[in-house]
């Protein structure tokens, strides 16, 4: 049984996004998923591993697309919801491809430096053999071959630009670098930055022009480039070391997307919100408070903030502790749900109960 989707769809999902993104529509979007249906067929052999790179590079291209295709299958796509897979090789894979090791652990994928270096004689040379960028492009190219463009496939996680660097600088290496070489610092943030852009391009003429748009780890649909920009390690620096060390690769790289996002990981990069929402170009955050700390619908200081900038918003489907769902909870505490968009999934025993929010916001 094929995909519950058809190439007509995408036409008012190209439609609603694109409105989305100047701002005009006058709903929040829903990106919804509720798996369970019946994909007609039996399961593959090959299992599903939410990282890619758990696969031994000995198994084809062709099994991996495939059991994603098995996956897709299983879906009900609601309300702006569209077919999407992403190859997850790990956050940060652009190390990889600048010659760090692989590491696949039992959950996740971590990169480490080729050997110890002071900040200044790190190589950071990319290298068009590479394995994994390889393999990433085996990937893409059976997809494209597989789906035809009903599929949406995303850029892998490529990662950002400190995180990179401090594959290369890890532990508090970096951090002291800032202060003993910041001259080294900025010059690798910029050498990352033009390998990033490199790798981002060549990953896209794969895609293009079959593949429907632009998605990143995080599916927001773009009919032009998009990305959700991240720098984790900001989590431990200052704001005016932000300013210096990170803003100015950041604001370059908003310049270069026409629709830019910026993954808010945790309440220690709070501090450089302000700052964030600075820059011009940059469309919309996405805020997610971590583990341990307050559920997402209990920063309304945050949402308001970023809605009073003039940023879009995407926060993730689900319930509060009180039952409600969070859309409703953001749409009370901003006093209007536009500008922002719902991502998520659930069971296919959820449809009535979710069908009946989309239909009060007019996703239906």
């Amino acid at each position: 049984m094929p995909i519950h989707f058809s190439f007509e769809r995408w036409e008012a999902i190209r439609e609603a996004y694109r409105t989305w993104w100047s701002g005009e529509l006058d709903r929040p979007l829903f990106h919804v998923t509720l798996d369970g249906l019946d994909p007609g067929r039996p399961e593959p052999v090959l299992p599903h591993y939410d990282f890619t790179s758990f696969y031994d590079l000995s198994v084809p291209a062709e099994q991996i697309v495939d059991r994603w295709d098995y996956s897709l299958s299983k879906l009900r796509f609601l309300g702006d919801a569209f077919p999407c897979i992403w190859p997850n090789f790990g956050a940060g894979v652009l190390a990889a491809f600048l010659g760090a090791r692989v590491n696949n652990g039992n959950d996740t994928t971590w990169f480490h430096p080729p050997q110890e270096r002071e900040v200044g004689d790190v190589p950071l040379t990319f290298d068009p053999d590479n394995v994994w960028f390889r393999r990433i492009l085996e990937v893409m190219r059976t997809a494209m071959d597989r789906w035809q463009g009903l599929v949406q496939v995303g850029m892998t996680d490529l990662g950002g630009n400190l995180d990179v660097l401090s594959t290369f600088r890890p532990g508090k290496r970096l951090l002291l670098d800032l202060y003993d070489r910041p001259d080294d610092v900025k010059r690798h943030t910029w050498r990352v930055h033009e390998e990033w852009w490199r790798c981002f391009e060549e990953f896209n003429r794969v895609l293009r022009p079959r593949n429907p748009g632009y998605t990143a780890w995080t599916p927001i649909y773009s009919e032009t480039p998009y990305y959700m920009l991240q720098c984790d390690f900001c989590y431990m620096i200052s704001p005016k070391m932000f300013d210096e060390f990170v803003k100015p690769e950041l604001a370059a790289s908003c310049k270069r997307l026409t629709n830019p996002f910026y993954h808010l990981d945790g309440p220690g990069e709070l501090p450089h919100l302000d700052s964030l929402l600075e820059i011009e170009e940059l469309k919309g955050v996405q805020w997610v408070p971590g583990a341990g700390n307050p559920d997402i619908d209990q920063w309304p200081e945050v949402y308001r903030k970023i809605r009073k900038a003039g940023k879009l918003i995407q926060i993730w489907h689900g319930k509060g502790q009180d039952g409600r769902w969070y859309i409703d909870v953001l749409a009370d505490q901003l006093g209007s749900p536009d500008g922002i968009i719902v991502m998520g999934g659930g069971s296919i025993k959820e449809e009535d109960e979710v069908m009946e929010m989309l239909e009060r916001y007019g996703a239906v």
